[in-house]
């Protein structure tokens, strides 16, 4: 529509990416938000609210107002959508048409306040696509073809895995073990091992820059800051990756797990097109070293890492926006775009 703007957002638990058709990807923030608990004040939102959070007074509360995939906080969530909206548009007489994305195992009540939050934070209509499908899209990979390809999406709060074949989802399956809780696993390791205590931030840091998940010829280490839980005094040490590959052990099991509940659950012609095609792994949680040699090891089937993983589902999101006149508000699954309508 004429001076209507398109825009897609893929709703992440760690960050939101913005995307404007004809535009790319224009924003990228952590979901973080900072407010004044006594006036309700929003403060800060993204980047800058980050850098408050474990550090704030009394009075400040910095939030991450999506927990696992989906609103924790309903009225955060509206208020960090609507401050994002209104730093990518410029003054418009027409609302914009927003596409958002969902982990796959939403539900109704979830998928519903998704829908009431866009429409809150300033948009004409809210349409909803599957983060499977939008990172599928995002990674180049054609799903309107008639043959199968299995996607796993590693996000901040949950990992998606789904077979699509012909636009639609064959099969699928959603759970919360993602980036947070390689996170947590850190956190859990070091107390345990070192009896101190890490924050979120260190424990995010060195997930990054030192985690791995399958053997390294050459291990590196890195000193670390944190609190003894002995003493009550900071304390330093050095972790190395190995330890961090035994930490993530639990969850890296849990998606492994996963990922072959749903190759069972999938029609054998789409299996044999699978094992042709390869996996293909996207989101920020895949970037973690390894992670496509495991799944590979462990599956007998190649896995590759898509170009720009952390991306994939921001850049799905936007190419998809080309088809929502053909999807009716609220569409989840692009299968379903055309019987709706």
């Amino acid at each position: 529509m004429l001076f209507s703007r398109d825009i897609g957002i893929d709703l992440g638990t760690a960050s939101v990416l913005v995307y404007i058709k004809g535009k790319g990807v224009v924003l990228r923030e952590p979901s973080v938000i900072a407010m004044d608990k006594n006036t309700g004040r929003l403060l800060k939102v993204g980047v800058e609210a980050q850098k408050m959070l474990g550090r704030t007074p009394g009075n400040i509360v910095a939030i991450r107002p999506l927990k696992e995939g989906v609103i924790s906080d309903y009225e955060m969530t509206e208020r960090l959508m609507r401050e994002l909206i209104r730093k990518v548009t410029s003054f418009s007489l027409f609302k914009p048409r927003l596409l958002i994305s969902v982990p796959s195992g939403i539900t109704e009540v979830e998928e519903r306040a998704v829908i009431d939050a866009g429409l809150q934070a300033g948009a004409r209509k809210v349409f909803l696509i599957e983060e499977p499908v939008a990172a599928a899209i995002g990674a180049g990979i054609d799903i309107t073809a008639p043959e199968g390809h299995m996607v796993v999406d590693i996000g901040g709060g949950t990992t998606d895995i789904a077979v699509i074949s012909l636009s639609g989802v064959v099969s699928s399956s959603s759970i919360k073990m993602a980036g947070d809780q390689f996170d947590e696993a850190v956190i859990k390791y070091i107390k345990r091992k070192y009896n101190i205590l890490i924050g979120e931030r260190t424990a995010e840091e060195l997930k990054i820059n030192l985690g791995c998940v399958f053997h390294k010829q050459d291990t590196a280490s890195m000193d670390v800051k944190g609190r003894c839980l002995l003493t009550g005094l900071p304390r330093m040490f050095s972790i190395s990756s190995d330890e961090l590959r035994e930490a993530f052990e639990e969850v890296c099991e849990r998606i492994l797990e996963e990922i072959h509940n749903v190759l069972e659950n999938t029609p054998p012609e789409l299996v044999s097109d699978i094992s042709e095609n390869g996996i293909t792994l996207t989101g920020g949680g895949s970037l973690i070293w390894g992670l496509e040699k495991l799944v590979e090891a462990r599956t007998n089937i190649k896995a590759h890492l898509a170009d720009d993983a952390a991306s994939c589902v921001a850049f799905g999101t936007g190419k998809a926006l080309e088809w929502l006149n053909d999807m009716q508000e609220g569409t989840i699954n692009l299968s379903r775009r055309k019987q709706m309508a």
